[in-house]
């Protein structure tokens, strides 16, 4: 079995790193729902004699494969919807990494995105850099792990047989005996939900607003950077003063109520969630941390990479272009059925279990009390609290930001100025160093 494992990913399980410098440094790859995959891919392979490195700040250079190759047994990729256009420069770059690498590459659940109807002419331009890819990984491989059957049809037309759909690491976080149930008959209007969105889904605007006048213990649960930098220090210059049906603006109501809440950490999301009655919304993520917090979740799927994933495990969902305006929670809370989920759940297991077998990795649930050390250490760690608007954040908190933004800007005055001064310094050398010249020539 491989031990040695560069594991992709920005932030490992037990980094304890603040919401300020999440956001400043964007730990969290400009979404929270990163953090879901990549830690549970972590845990997976988590066993007592497995040495796993996250690659945080890694680019993939070329010129880092021999060191690679010397530090560690394999390299195993989790990867989300990457097999899209706007991702293939970054799919070329790790390419031509990989074409460099001796040790064996293992991918994880790697989907592609386009519309619900799968419109192939739509991935056209991409073709190249993921047949590249593909042809990498699988020179270094047995085969791909795909999320499901959208994925796995679209490598298949590009003469690629060796893929298996494994779905994604993230629901395997509890292991083989996880299921979900509904604990109540009905949702009342006094039950607490959880809501996710897309802030791009902007036909969403008319359901929130539906929500929030009929649930007064509705929250928001946002997953992106920009939406976290808001709760931080409130609306970007260029909008101020903007309003938005979507809560991506101070002046929403959700934010003006405190139904605000953002998490860099995945466990502290989960245990939030955990007092909640039911979650819905665009983010699949933001669906799959619900389920894995043990409460029931719908999803509303608005692309091809959030669909496949719902059908492949069985998580209740709409189209979104089928969601009417005046959906309602308590509709789809009494339509969710988690029979296919429940029951499927075992042989999803065991498939990805095997998968990592065939590519020599042991797996947390096979190696004795490992899966139980990693929870505890898990609940042992203190991490951030969840980041609400700034209009409800502790006087004390509002200061250390402050102070932050205070220290940044001084750090970037003197930046400023050591640039100048040296810009100076170089025009005053070349000022003197023609009429210089000119005399020695004389």
């Amino acid at each position: 079995m491989h031990q040695r494992i560069f594991l992709r990913g920005r932030k490992g399980p037990f980094d304890v790193i603040t919401p300020e410098d999440t956001f400043e440094r964007n730990w969290i790859g400009d979404n929270n729902g990163n953090l879901v995959f990549s830690h549970a891919a972590y845990k997976l392979l988590a066993t007592s004699t497995a040495e796993i490195t996250p690659s945080r700040w890694f680019r993939p250079d070329p010129r880092t494969a021999a060191e690679i190759n010397e530090k560690y047994d394999v390299f195993v990729v989790p990867l989300a919807n990457a097999f899209r256009r706007s991702y293939a420069h970054r799919l070329e770059s790790m390419t031509r990494l990989i074409e460099r690498l001796k040790i064996p590459v293992v991918v994880l659940g790697v989907g592609v995105q386009t519309n619900v109807d799968g419109d192939r002419e739509y991935l056209r331009p991409i073709d190249k850099p993921v047949s590249a890819f593909c042809r990498a990984v699988l020179d270094r491989s047995h085969s791909i792990g795909v999320r499901g059957e959208v994925t796995e049809d679209y490598l298949r037309t590009l003469g690629f047989s060796a893929v298996e759909q494994i779905g994604c690491p993230s629901m395997f976080l509890h292991g083989d005996s996880f299921r979900i149930d509904k604990p109540k008959a009905s949702l009342g209007t006094d039950d607490r939900i959880a809501l996710t969105i897309s802030p791009y889904v902007s036909s969403m605007a008319k359901i929130v607003s539906h929500h929030h006048q009929r649930y007064p213990n509705l929250r928001y649960l946002p997953q992106d950077l920009k939406t976290l930098g808001t709760l931080l220090y409130g609306d970007a210059a260029e909008q101020r003063g903007k309003q938005s049906g979507i809560p991506v603006h101070t002046s929403h109501p959700l934010f003006v109520e405190d139904k605000v809440r953002m998490f860099v950490d995945p466990w502290t999301w989960m245990s939030y969630l955990s007092g909640f009655d039911f979650a819905f919304g665009t983010r699949i993520h933001g669906t799959i941390t619900a389920l894995l917090a043990g409460i029931p979740g719908y999803l509303f799927a608005h692309d091809s990479r959030t669909l496949e994933l719902a059908r492949y495990f069985g998580i209740p969902y709409r189209i979104m272009r089928d969601v009417p305006a005046d959906v309602d929670a308590a509709d789809l809370y009494a339509e969710a059925d988690y029979t296919s989920f429940n029951e499927g759940h075992k042989a999803r297991f065991t498939r990805i279990i095997d998968f990592l077998a065939r590519h020599d990795l042991g797996n947390v649930f096979a190696d004795g009390d490992s899966a139980a050390r990693f929870d505890q250490r898990v609940r042992e760690t203190t991490y951030p609290p969840a980041v609400r608007p700034a209009t409800a954040t502790a006087t004390e908190d509002l200061l250390t930001r402050i102070q932050l933004l205070r220290d940044q800007n001084k750090t970037m005055q003197e930046t400023i100025d050591s640039l100048q001064a040296q810009q100076l310094r170089e025009r005053v050398r070349q000022a003197v160093r023609g009429p210089v010249r000119r005399m020695l020539r004389r």
